[in-house]
């Protein structure tokens, strides 16, 4: 099926990184064409997707099951379901997902879940291993991390410094995003092993950055540019780009608020007083939209395409695509080959899902 995207530009436009509000006029300026189908469906909660250099895609269920496409057709055997302790309760249960750069000759893959213990949730990060499309623990890499019904985060990427990152919410618990001995509320970097990177800002401490209350997308640009997503309270949506050791001010501020209390990285991009719940983000080196930033939204139900400057650092403009087309989108990526994978998450309690929700999507730019 083809179709075209019309960039067509929202009536505001946020630029940053002072993200200096604009009026803007909803034009349509140019037109690309696409071919769009469906590779998966009947899913529950595809959270994260993960491609191999062979092309194969590899995804979580929030349920507890990671599961893959090879050579185009869904495998109905699960690698892995994870079982007691495990849990998936609220926001929580399995998340990130992420390939170790050498996965073709270790078969090491990393993931996000939440589990129980006593009457609390915490999440933790294992190192899996895979052989013949059946996946066991390896190491557990990072445990205790604060868990609970919202705000959990969980997404894992690898950088181009081959550290694995992960986003962790607040949970629920807003004071802990601001206190630098607790994991919540921060984006994590830790060695592939689980050890603590000898430059991470803190001596001995995985935490990269802080005050942060629920993110959930994290990509870098051909410049090493890292960019992350992150939840707002009611509206005032982010995208950031992450420095070392900064503060992006939850909860003392959200959006393009200041403080006088604490010195702050303020985003490069905020939705003001509209919401998108922005997840799972890529950004695209190759193709037709090379260079644009992609943001999975959620109650936005949208993807949203962000074009900056060269350096990436300057908002040019955003526009909205495939707009209540295929309802809340979780994650997005970009394969090998160019073409663009989304995840639908209109089984999460707060979609509207159709009878063969959950799916993937892939999207071929022509």
């Amino acid at each position: 099926m083809k179709k075209m995207i019309y960039n067509i530009l929202s009536s505001r436009i946020f630029h940053g990184p002072d993200t200096v509000n604009v009026k803007a006029k909803a034009i349509t300026s140019r037109q690309f064409s696409y071919e769009i189908k469906v590779i998966a469906e009947n899913l529950y909660v595809p959270w994260a997707i993960a491609i191999s250099d062979e092309g194969n895609l590899y995804f979580t269920e929030r349920s507890g099951a990671i599961r893959i496409i090879e050579d185009g057709k869904l495998n109905p055997q699960p690698l892995i379901t994870f079982r007691a302790p495990f849990v998936s309760q609220g926001e929580g249960g399995l998340m990130g997902i992420a390939l170790d750069p050498n996965y073709s000759q270790n078969h090491y893959m990393y993931v996000m879940h939440s589990y129980s213990e006593g009457n609390r949730i915490y999440n933790r990060v294992v190192r899996l291993v895979e052989k013949n499309n059946r996946a066991s623990i390896d190491r557990v890499l990072l445990d205790k991390i604060p868990g609970g019904e919202i705000h959990n985060g969980g997404r894992l990427k690898v950088g181009p410094d081959q550290k694995l990152y992960i986003t962790v919410g607040d949970a629920g618990n807003s004071a802990l995003a601001q206190d630098p001995t607790s994991l919540a509320g921060k984006i994590l970097r830790i060695e592939l092993d689980g050890r603590v990177p000898e430059d991470n800002p803190i001596i001995n401490s995985p935490v990269y950055s802080l005050g942060h209350r629920n993110p959930q997308g994290l990509a870098w640009n051909s410049k090493n540019v890292l960019y992350a997503s992150e939840h707002g309270q009611s509206a005032h949506d982010e995208i950031n780009i992450i420095q070392p050791g900064a503060n992006y001010g939850w909860p003392l501020v959200q959006g393009n608020e200041d403080s006088k209390e604490i010195m702050i990285q303020k985003p490069l991009i905020h939705s003001g007083e509209e919401t998108w719940a922005p997840s799972g983000i890529a950004f695209l080196n190759q193709g037709p939209w090379q260079g644009k930033l992609l943001v999975a939204a959620l109650r936005g139900q949208q993807l949203l395409a962000i074009s900056l400057n060269g350096k990436g650092t300057v908002v040019k403009n955003i526009e909205s695509w495939l707009r209540n087309e295929y309802g809340r989108l979780r994650d997005v990526v970009q394969g090998k080959d160019g073409s663009i994978y989304l995840t639908t998450s209109n089984r999460d309690g707060r979609g509207n899902p159709d009878i063969a929700d959950d799916k993937i999507i892939r999207l071929i730019p022509k």
